[in-house]
Formats: structure tokens, sequence, C-alpha cells
């Protein structure tokens, strides 16, 4: 499996730390210090559609394919437009495909979609099912983050998409994923599902409506397990820290990006870190800060990249691939 082209899509608005500090009454510099994100944008207009389409149109004009070329469309996002029906169909209408041209369906493990998306279309491309898909990562979280409650961990998020066109063909070297359901309450979002009944109870539903993180929990599960899981990535891969070109990670937070770092033992010039500008973009992080580095010429024909991160749940992820 290769991936041949990829694209992103940011809404319009920039919202700054300053912006949010004169908002929430707090003294100047106080966001900066706490999230460590400068700046992220917010979707004021549009919808998640509509940052889905703008990033899966960049993508494939980066591959020189049409939407048409495709034969299966994976929306791979943490929170999806609605419940139910699933996001993908969306996608398929607004690339202007009709009725069954094309397959779509939705993969979710919350920051890890679009790895996990890799996967599992590396593995129905081996059985000669499907030769060209379009993996779309859109995420708005804006709508859903805890400013009352915990202002700090609302701030680092922001809101975009990307994509990534991808074909059968040598490149996928490793894909490992592992998770840690002793962590499940530490990143969560409780009411949209069945677990809270509106019509039953509004009060317990609304008050598990937003994000929320606990911060020390995460970081000791981490620095638990991460290292050894990054180390079996590698051994999976054949390959050493030297020999991977460029780490491409999950921009959890400016400081989550260091903490890896130190962790795992990667030079800094080698990972991509963006997370201070756009903030933490769930399922989109991942290929948003590829296609970024695609662009800045970080990632030359040959490159051999490490894409890894957490997600809620908990769950690690890692993929090595040569492109």
């Amino acid at each position: 499996m290769r991936i041949i082209g990829t694209g992103s899509a940011l809404p319009h608005t920039v919202v700054s730390a300053d912006q949010i500090d004169a908002r929430l009454g707090k003294p100047a510099g106080w966001t900066l210090a706490a999230s460590g994100v400068a700046r992220r944008h917010v979707m004021t207009e549009g919808s998640q559609i509509d940052l889905a389409l703008g990033a899966a149109r960049a993508a494939l004009a980066d591959a020189g394919m049409a939407a048409g070329d495709m034969d299966l469309i994976v929306s791979a996002c943490g929170i999806g437009y609605q419940t139910l029906p699933s996001t993908a169909p969306l996608i398929q209408r607004g690339l202007g495909l009709a009725d069954g041209a094309v397959a779509c369906f939705d993969i979710n493990s919350t920051c890890l979609s679009f790895l996990t998306a890799l996967e599992v279309v590396e593995g129905l491309m081996a059985t000669g099912r499907y030769a060209r898909a379009l993996v779309v990562s859109a995420e708005v979280a804006s709508r859903a983050l805890p400013w009352e409650a915990q202002p700090e961990v609302a701030a680092l998020f922001g809101d975009g998409a990307a994509a990534a066109v991808v074909t059968r063909g040598a490149g996928l070297r490793a894909a490992r994923f592992r998770s840690f359901p002793s962590g499940y309450e530490a990143c969560e979002i409780g009411a949209g599902g069945t677990r809270f009944d509106f019509a039953q109870d509004r009060a317990a539903f609304e008050a598990h409506a937003r994000f929320r993180m606990d911060g020390r929990a995460l970081f000791r599960l981490t620095a638990q397990h991460f290292g050894a899981f990054v180390e079996a990535v590698l051994a999976e891969a054949g390959v050493t820290r030297e020999e991977i070109d460029l780490v491409v990670p999950h921009q959890a937070s400016p400081g989550a990006l260091q903490h890896m770092i130190r962790l795992c033992g990667f030079a800094p010039e080698k990972v991509v870190d963006i997370a201070a500008e756009v903030g933490n973009q769930i399922a989109a992080s991942i290929p948003f800060a590829l296609d970024h580095a695609r662009r800045a010429g970080r990632v030359p024909a040959g490159a051999r990249v490490l894409m890894l991160g957490t997600s809620a749940g908990v769950s690690f992820g890692g993929v090595v691939m040569d492109f």
C-alpha cells in the first residue's frame, strides 16, 4: 500500500491564545502558558463535511486523480457528523459521485482513526477487493470543549481536516496497535451513545456532553508503556531509529510532543511539531501533520516515515511507511 497524495483544509477563523485570555477573563499569557498552543482554527461557518471535502479535493489533486477514480471512501473521524448514519456517504455525495459508484464506511479509533484506516485499507487491498481509496479525517473539536470545567484542556484543540489517496503497492513496512482499557475513563465524551438516555435523564446527558480529560492518568499510562510500544513498532518494521527519516506524531499538545521525544529518544529535528500553530485536531492531527511535512519538502521520494500516536481508550498506534 502506498500514499500517493495528501491534502488538508482549515477553517478561516483563527483564535489566538490572547483572544482566549480576554474571553475567559484570564491574565495575559495564561492560555499560552497553560496549553502551549498559540493559535487554532475554529469552524464558525460551514460544516464538518465542508472541511472534509476541502481536504479530499486537495488530496485528489495532489495525486493527479479524480473522485471517480476511487473505489473506496473511508471517513476516519474521532467525532462524526452525526450519530447515524455514518459520515462517509456525505463525502461521496459532496464529491459528486452517483449512487452506487463507490463503497463507503466509517472507522473510529478517536485520534488514531487515520492510522487504523490505513491498516484496514491495506488489508482490503491485499485481498484484491479495492485498488484506490480515499481516507478522510475531519474534526470540529470546538463544538464540545470544556471551557468552564477545564479551560486549559479546551485550549489545546483546533478544527481541521486532512485526507490521503491510497493505492496498491509496496510502502507499508509495519502497522501495530495496542489498547490499554485501564485508561478508558481518562479521556471521554460520555453522552451521544447509549450510555445516557436523553429522554430519561437529561441532566446526566448534558453533564457528559463535553470533552473531559484526566491528563495525569494519561501521562502515567503513556510513560509506563509507550516507549516499549515504539520499540516494538520499529522491530516489526525491521528498522532502527536512525533509519527513520521523519516522525509524524499525533499533535496532542506541545508538552506531550516534548514528552514523546524524550521518552522515545527521537532527534527533535526529525519530528513534525506544529501543535502550537494548529492545536490538537483529533483524528485529523496525524494526516494534517503529514500533509504539512510533504508540502514543506520533508517527505521526498524514498523517505521512511514513522506515524504514531495515542488515542482515547487508551490505545497506541504506529505505522512505518516508505514514500
